[in-house]
């Protein structure tokens, strides 16, 4: 009575997976394995230029607060040497 069920479990299993693959490779599931592809490359495209927008804000930034960090160098210097002239009056 085991060995029967057993048996049926496999064999339902195997009936299973048959139809699955038939299922799965059918003109329709390619159809939309295709549209779900294109879906994400399109999403990926979208993430790609959403990424380049971020990295090329970010370098912006960085050259903005590296001038502003310039200047800042500049007139600290500049109130420096102003200071030491002033002191040897």
């Amino acid at each position: 009575m085991m060995d029967f069920k057993k048996l049926g479990i496999f064999a339902g299993g195997v009936l299973f997976g048959t139809a699955g693959i038939k299922l799965l490779s059918s003109r329709d599931a390619k159809k939309a394995y295709t549209h779900t592809t294109a879906a994400v490359l399109r999403a990926k495209e979208c993430v790609m230029s959403t990424a380049t927008n971020i990295k090329e804000n970010a370098e912006d930034i960085l050259a903005d607060a590296k001038e502003i960090n310039d200047q800042r160098t500049a007139e600290e210097n500049n109130f420096i040497e102003d200071s030491s002239e002033k002191a040897d009056e």
